[in-house]
This record gives structure tokens, C-alpha cells and sequence, in this order.
């Protein structure tokens, strides 16, 4: 039997009891529980409700799921006949579309049985499977994964490409995103580490030489990787590492990759995840800011043997050098890694990859341009204006530039209404990964910028290309007037 209008009636009030501003957008979902079709039933073509699985793992990522369809969400899905409650439906649609069964997870405290999000959005017709168009009642459910599950995926294939744990200000859905940061600022943050894994084009690892403190620092004397652990500031576990490597070293590592999970012991014997981010570097450590510890030094894996180390970080060194296609040690400096753990053969002059940047050059017809105010919390140019970017993923520049305006302003674009303008090829620092920037022009675009990331930029503004802000980050003033002058071409930072 489906769930009943007052089962979902009573979960939806409980919800809007706690986000009461929200009544007005959910007004499509009230008037429907008001009408005598049966809401939980996909067949009712005006709109049915659907639930959602929001799985948050000990690092504080967050389970999505890649659709044949492209999309990247949440698993989730419609309800069925044996589904006891709104949230079993969705712990049902986790296990089928994941593998993940319902005892690797426990409800959030405080999220038993209340949603923690509700989206409501329309889903296009699909005329050879007779159905129109409709609206999708999203209620998500908020789950912790088990520390100790090891959760195996089994994905449902038809419909189901892959899963991805994403951090928090990463999460697909604008809404939840928003929801998401917010608790993770007013949550006590779980215990958990994290440390980075600094190689070089040599094929070598920095290491930190701890101080010898017994008793008071975990493992003293040692030789260990720059990290530590969780603080409440910290939204997700790269902000943690990247604090880190800033008390500790004053160090910045433009691009960091999670490379894995490991397990550690504390004090008290009870087992504390550790998030490894791994990021190439090629600088000297002896012109680093040391705050803590006697030392940081250049190590080849095959030197391990000779030092202090945990055996827990030396197989995790080791690990990642044996994901090389050539073995990398002292004797073989002509080896070198790429920006996701992998090696590659480096060219005598150390041949690395580019990070590419797609960005958005909106001018509207008074010659006005758009630029946003990065959050003061960014780790990248923090309160600075800048082009609305993003980084390209698994995709090509142009799907990139749609689905960062989209995201981030509600902007739509076609891809027919794309054009290339100009390109920066640019290095922050010296021994930081080359960059190039695409900067692409919408002829036209619907709607207007609004904030859909309001972790990520505080405000969207049209500037005089005359009078662009001082605090503008440098290579987006030097693409802009590159566009105005008609180059296609700039450089930055290169000696």
C-alpha cells in the first residue's frame, strides 16, 4: 500500500515547522496534498513525491551518484507499495542504486524522521514511455555512514554509472549545499585527520621530522607527513589540510587531490580516519616557515628504510610510488608524478600538467561586465573580485562554462551561443602548477545573475570595463583588457 497523504502531509508540516520561510516555495506541494489523487504514486502525472538518501561519510563527504543520464545526484528515487515511511523509501533507494545497505548508515540526530531538505523541481516528458511532463516532491533524508562499514557498491547498472564522495562545498544541489555548510559550521566536527602527500618531479616526498615530545605529540621524533586534525572552522577536510600546511609551513599547494582514506589509532586506542591529499610541489623546504616540528626534508621512496617513519605512512608512500607505471627511486631522477597521483616520465625540463580554468566573460549591450565577490573564506583570492569559473572536470570546456553558470548564477547558455576570447597561460609562484585560463563569451543568456553559491561568492556586479575594481584577481583584469583590445593571448608570471 502507498504511503498516506497523512504520513507525508504530517513529515512535510514537521518540516516546514523548522523552515518556515520555505512555505511559499513548497506551495506546489501543499496544494497537492490538498488534491484526492495519490501523491506518492508515479503515476499521478501533476506531481508525486520522491525520497532522497543525503549520506555523509566519517570525513564529512557527501555520496552522489552518476546517472546514465549525465546528471550527478544524490541517490534517490520514487516511492513503492513496501515502503513503511518516507525515509525507508529512501534508504530502500540507496541500497538498490548503490549496494549500500540500510545498517551501513544511522539517521542524522535530529533527522529520524524529517526531512532535510525538500526540493521541488520539473522533470521534462517522455513521450515513448507515455510520460508527460510532471514535478518531482524531492523529500531527502540525512544518513551518517558507519566508520566501521566498509559499505561495498553495488551499482544498479541500468541506471547507475558510478558513485563519487564529494565534499560539502561540492555538493550538486545549490539547496542542500547551502544546508549542508550551515551544519557542518554548527555541528561539532567529527574526529578526523588529514594529511598531504607533497611529492616533487623528482620522484620525491617531503616529510616532517616530528619533535620529540613523549606523551605530549603523536608520534615524537618521527618522521611524518605535514597534517592534523579537525576544527570546527573547518568545513570540509581539505580546508583542514590546507590550514594545516599553512600553520605548519606556511605552505600552499595550488592543486590537492584526495589519494585515499587511512586509519589511524589515537591515544585511547580508538581508530580516527585520516584523509590523505596528495599535491605536487617543487620548491626548497629549507625557505619554508616551519611553526612545528625540527625539520622538513626531500625523501626517494627507496630512502624510507633508512629513517624513523611509521610503517603505516612508509606503505602509504610506497603505495602511492607503486601506482607508477616505472619504479621511482634514488636512482632514477628523471621520474616525476602528475597532479593525481600517478607518475609520468618527466622531460628534462619537468614536464607537468595544466590545471584548466573555464571562464565566463558576460558583457551586457552597454558594455557592462560581470564579475562576482569571492567569500572572505575562499581559499583562492578571498574578497577579490573575479569572473564567474570553475574548474574543468571529467567534460569539455563549453559543458564546464553552462554547468559553472548555471550553478553559480542561474544563468543558462547554449552552446551555440559560445565563443572563445581569449586564453591566459599564467603561474601564480614559482614551483605552483601552470594554469590556463579559457575565458569564453555568451552572445546571449536567460535570466539574471543570482547567488546560488552564497559559500563561494557574496555578489554579482556589472562593472565599467573602464573602471574595473582594484581588488580584481590579476589575470581576470589582464584577460579582460586582452578582450577589449581584440588578443586572443596573454601571458602571466612566466620568467
Amino acid at each position: 500500500m502507498l504511503l498516506s497523504h497523512d504520513h507525508i502531509r504530517t513529515t512535510v508540516e514537521t518540516y516546514l515547522a523548522r523552515h518556515p520561510h520555505e512555505r511559499e516555495q513548497l506551495g506546489g506541494l501543499l496544494d497537492a496534498l490538498e488534491r484526492p489523487t495519490d501523491i506518492a504514486s508515479r503515476s499521478t502525472s501533476t506531481g508525486h513525491v520522491t525520497c532522497g538518501a543525503i549520506v555523509i561519510d566519517p570525513l564529512g563527504r557527501v555520496l552522489h551518484v552518476h546517472l546514465a543520464s549525465g546528471k550527478v545526484l544524490a541517490p534517490g528515487g520514487h516511492t513503492e507499495p513496501e515502503d513503511e515511511s518516507l525515509a525507508a523509501a529512501a534508504l530502500r533507494e540507496l541500497y538498490e542504486e548503490t549496494g549500500i545497505p540500510p545498517q551501513a548508515v544511522a539517521p542524522w540526530s535530529g533527522y529520524e524522521a524529517v526531512p532535510f531538505d525538500v526540493d521541488v523541481h520539473d522533470i521534462d516528458a517522455h513521450p515513448g514511455r507515455g510520460e508527460p511532463g510532471h514535478r518531482h516532491f524531492d523529500l531527502r533524508f540525512l544518513f551518517r555512514l558507519h566508520a566501521t562499514s566498509e559499505a561495498p557498491v553495488v551499482l544498479q547498472e541500468e541506471e547507475v554509472g558510478g558513485i563519487e564522495w564529494r565534499p560539502v562545498d561540492r555538493v550538486t544541489s545549490p539547496s542542500l549545499r547551502v544546508k549542508l555548510l550551515r551544519l557542518m559550521r554548527e555541528t561539532e566536527p567529527q574526529t578526523a585527520n588529514a594529511s598531504a602527500l607533497i611529492y616533487n618531479d623528482r620522484g620525491e616526498y617531503l616529510l616532517h621530522l616530528r619533535d620529540y615530545f613523549p606523551g605530549r605529540i603523536w608520534e615524537p621524533g618521527m618522521w611524518s607527513l605535514l597534517g592534523g586534525g579537525r576544527e570546527p572552522q573547518d568545513v570540509t577536510l581539505e580546508h583542514t589540510v590546507r590550514r594545516e600546511l599553512q600553520e605548519e609551513a606556511g605552505l600552499d599547494i595550488a592543486d590537492l587531490t584526495l589519494f585515499g582514506t587511512e586509519y589511524a589509532s589515537d591515544d585511547a586506542g580508538a581508530s580516527v580516519p585520516v584523509a590523505i591529499y596528495a599535491g605536487r610541489w617543487n620548491g626548497d623546504p629549507r625557505e619554508l616557515r616551519l611553526t612545528e616540528g625540527v625539520m622538513l626534508a626531500w625523501f626517494a621512496p627507496d630512502d624510507l628504510h633508512r629513517l624513523r617513519i611509521a610503517d603505516t605512512t612508509r606503505d602509504l608512500v610506497m603505495r602511492h610510488a607503486a601506482s607508477c607505471p616505472a619504479k621511482v627511486s634514488s636512482t632514477a631522477p628523471g621520474i616525476g608524478f602528475s597532479s593525481h597521483g600517478e607518475c609520468r616520465l618527466a622531460s628534462s625540463q619537468g614536464t607537468v600538467l595544466n590545471v584548466v580554468g573555464v571562464h565566463l566573460y558576460l558583457e551586457r549591450p552597454d558594455g557592462t561586465v560581470l564579475l562576482g565577490l569571492r567569500h572572505p573564506d575562499s581559499v583562492f583570492a578571498p574578497s577579490t573580485w573575479h569572473a564567474l569559473a570553475g574548474h574543468c572536470e571529467q567534460e569539455s570546456a563549453i559543458t564546464c562554462l553552462i554547468r559553472e553558470a548555471r550553478e553559480e548564477a542561474g544563468l543558462r547558455i547554449e552552446p551555440q551561443d559560445v565563443e572563445l576570447v581569449h586564453v591566459v597561460h599564467h603561474i601564480d609562484d614559482a614551483g605552483d602548477r601552470p594554469r590556463i585560463g579559457l575565458f569564453f563569451r555568451a552572445r546571449t543568456w536567460s535570466g539574471e545573475p543570482e547567488l546560488r553559491e552564497p559559500d563561494k561568492c557574496t555578489q554579482w556586479k556589472f562593472w565599467e570595463p573602464a573602471a574595473l575594481p582594484d581588488d580584481l584577481v590579476s589575470y581576470t583584469r589582464v584577460a579582460i583588457e586582452g578582450i577589449r583590445a581584440g588578443r586572443l593571448y596573454s601571458e602571466m608570471g612566466w620568467a
